[in-house]
C-alpha cells in the first residue's frame, strides 16, 4: 500500500513545480511583450524593435555619470600639475580652466556620442541601448541636441536645488528641487515608453541594440566567383544609399516577414535598376547588397567620405 501511494503523492509535487515554471515563463514573456513596439520605416519596412527598461537606462546613465567624473577629475589634477609647475602659485587659473571644461563635458557628452553614427554613449553601448527616432526615420542633430539639452532640466537643475542649505528659504527651494527631480528621474517608469521627458519633446526613444558581428550573423552569400558573377553591383548602385538605409536593411534582414523582404528587394531593384535574375530569391539579394553598401560606405569613409542616407548626394 505504501508503494501504490508514494507515487501519487509525487505527480502533484511534479506537476506542480511545471505549472509554476510555465506561469513564470509567461509571466516574463508577457512583461518582454509590453516592451516590442512595431516600427513602420519610411522604406515601408515593418521592423519589430524592444525598448531599453527603466533599469538599463538608469544603469547606462550611471556608467556615463561615472565616465565623465573620471575624465573631468583627471583633467583637475593634470591642470593643476601643469600649470603650476609653470607658474607657481596659480592654481586658480587651473581650477578657472577646469570650470569651463566641466561645462563642455555636462553639456555635451551626451550629445558628442548620440549625433554619431552608432547613437550611444559609452554606457548606453555597454548595455547593448542606443538611441531611435520614434518615427522611424533618421536621428536628426535636432532631437539628439532636444532630449539632452532637457536633462538639465531634469537632473542638474534638481541637484543644484538639492545642494542648497543655510536659511528657511534655501530650505524650501531644496526641498522643491527633490520634489521636481522626483516628478522628471521617475518619468521613464511611469509610461508604458520608458521615455524620459527629453524623449518625449525630441520624438525618439531608447532601444535595445545588442552587440553583434553583422557580416558573418545576417549575411549567409556565397563567397567567390560564383556569388561575384550573381551580385555584381555597379559602384553607382552601391552608392543608391547610406548609413541610414544600411541600419534598416540590417534590421530588415534579422526581424522581418518574408513579405517585408520581398517589399524592400523589390523597391532596392527599382531605385538602382537592377533586375531580378533567374533563380534569385529576394532573401540572396538583400543579402548581397547589404555587403556590397556596406564595404561601399565603408570605402568611402577611409576616403574621408560620409553618406548620411539616399538624400545625402556627397
Amino acid at each position: 500500500m505504501t508503494e501504490s501511494v508514494a507515487p501519487r503523492t509525487q505527480r502533484p509535487g511534479v506537476s506542480l513545480e511545471a505549472a509554476t515554471q510555465r506561469r513564470a515563463r509567461m509571466a516574463e514573456e508577457m512583461r518582454q511583450s509590453k516592451l516590442i513596439r512595431r516600427l513602420i520605416t519610411p522604406e515601408g519596412a515593418a521592423i519589430r524593435l524592444k525598448l531599453a527598461t527603466a533599469g538599463e537606462r538608469a544603469g547606462a546613465f550611471l556608467i556615463d555619470v561615472a565616465i565623465q567624473w573620471v575624465i573631468v577629475i583627471a583633467t583637475l589634477l593634470g591642470l593643476t600639475f601643469v600649470i603650476g609647475a609653470l607658474t607657481p602659485g596659480s592654481a586658480n587659473i587651473a581650477f578657472a580652466f577646469w570650470l569651463v571644461f566641466f561645462f563642455f563635458v555636462r553639456n555635451f557628452y551626451y550629445i558628442f556620442f548620440e549625433i554619431g553614427q552608432r547613437a550611444a554613449t559609452p554606457g548606453k553601448r555597454a548595455l547593448g541601448l542606443r538611441v531611435a527616432a520614434r518615427d522611424g526615420g533618421r536621428l536628426t542633430a535636432n532631437s539628439v541636441l532636444a532630449r539632452n539639452f532637457i536633462r538639465e532640466i531634469e537632473v542638474g537643475l534638481p541637484f543644484q536645488f538639492a545642494l542648497m542649505g543655510g536659511d528657511g528659504a534655501s530650505g524650501w527651494m531644496a526641498l522643491l528641487g527633490l520634489v521636481w527631480s522626483g516628478v522628471f528621474l521617475l518619468f521613464p517608469i511611469f509610461n508604458k515608453d520608458k521615455m524620459r521627458v527629453g524623449d518625449l519633446i525630441a520624438g525618439t526613444w531608447v532601444i535595445r541594440s545588442p552587440k553583434t558581428k553583422l557580416m558573418h550573423d545576417i549575411t549567409s552569400v556565397p563567397k567567390g566567383a560564383e556569388a561575384s558573377s550573381r551580385f555584381a553591383f555597379t559602384t553607382a548602385q552601391a552608392d543608391a544609399y547610406g548609413i541610414h538605409e544600411l541600419h534598416v536593411l540590417e534590421d530588415v534582414l534579422r526581424q522581418s516577414t518574408q513579405e517585408i523582404k520581398q517589399q524592400v528587394a523589390a523597391r532596392i531593384r527599382a531605385k538602382i535598376g537592377w533586375t531580378k535574375q533567374a533563380g534569385e530569391t529576394d532573401l540572396a539579394f538583400l543579402e548581397a547588397y547589404y555587403g556590397a553598401l556596406r564595404r561601399r560606405l565603408e570605402q568611402r569613409m577611409l576616403l574621408g567620405e560620409r553618406k548620411a542616407d539616399k538624400f545625402d548626394v556627397r
